[in-house]
């Protein structure tokens, strides 16, 4: 083999690498998974050991339970304008520049709220975001003002990821406090805090849908059903909304 064809073979060879290289790397970013191309600059805890009820759901049995307390409901917030974004995530007191409830929202949250009376559920503690579409589903839900706090509050990508790690965490330990007795506590926050703390099975979550979970005092939870708004509202006799 003459030194001009051995120059090119080994030309050709370093491009066949570079494109095997270059196709390995497009094919692992096509094979991400979905939680982790959502979370962003979020860092993903990975899934929550038990992501699924053991029967099924039998919403009356539930309510039975409920009304004696011992649950924790963590809460998406009620539905939200679909053309409104958070453009000023930097100041939560300026409501304007905030995505809020929209009116079915509103609507939806006090329909819930009225049928957790007439269920009988008593709502102990209430905490929330501090984002107003948070604590404003809080208090139709629970007819009381929250107790806000950043733990629950939605950080994307204005706080660091490991900031946004504590808060995941922070919605966990939260969730595993055991509620005063008699009662139960609600817990309103944001899709991607509850991504985070719990896993990606809760990826399709829905606004205003509720996850129950029964702590047993020794910081484990136990999932016990995800409910949706609909479903408080006709357990209380109402018509779908």
């Amino acid at each position: 083999m003459t030194l001009h064809q051995l120059t090119l073979f080994s030309s050709m060879t370093s491009h066949r690498a570079i494109g095997f290289l270059l196709s390995a790397v497009l094919l692992a970013g096509l094979g991400a998974p979905a939680n982790a191309q959502y979370a962003g600059a979020t860092t993903y805890l990975g899934s929550y050991p038990s992501t699924a009820p053991t029967k099924p759901l039998n919403l009356e049995e539930l309510v039975t339970d409920m009304k004696k307390g011992g649950y924790v409901i963590v809460l998406r917030h009620g539905a939200t304008n679909a053309d409104q974004a958070d453009t000023d995530p930097f100041h939560l007191d300026n409501i304007a520049s905030q995505r809020l409830l929209s009116e079915k929202g509103r609507d939806v949250a006090k329909r819930v709220g009225d049928s957790f009376r007439t269920l009988g559920i008593p709502l102990g503690k209430v905490y929330s975001s501090e984002f107003n579409r948070a604590t404003e589903t809080a208090q139709l839900v629970s007819g009381k003002a929250p107790t806000t706090t950043p733990d629950l509050t939605e950080g994307g990508l204005v706080v660091s990821p490991t900031e946004n790690a504590r808060r995941a965490k922070a919605l966990k330990a939260l969730a595993a406090v055991v509620p005063e007795a008699g009662s139960n506590t609600l817990i309103v926050t944001h899709k991607p805090n509850i991504l985070d703390a719990f896993g990606e099975d809760w990826f399709a979550s829905k606004e205003g849908e509720a996850s129950v979970f029964r702590p047993d005092g020794s910081n484990n939870l136990v999932l016990v059903a995800r409910v949706q708004a609909v479903d408080w509202i006709t357990a209380g006799g109402e018509q779908r909304p």
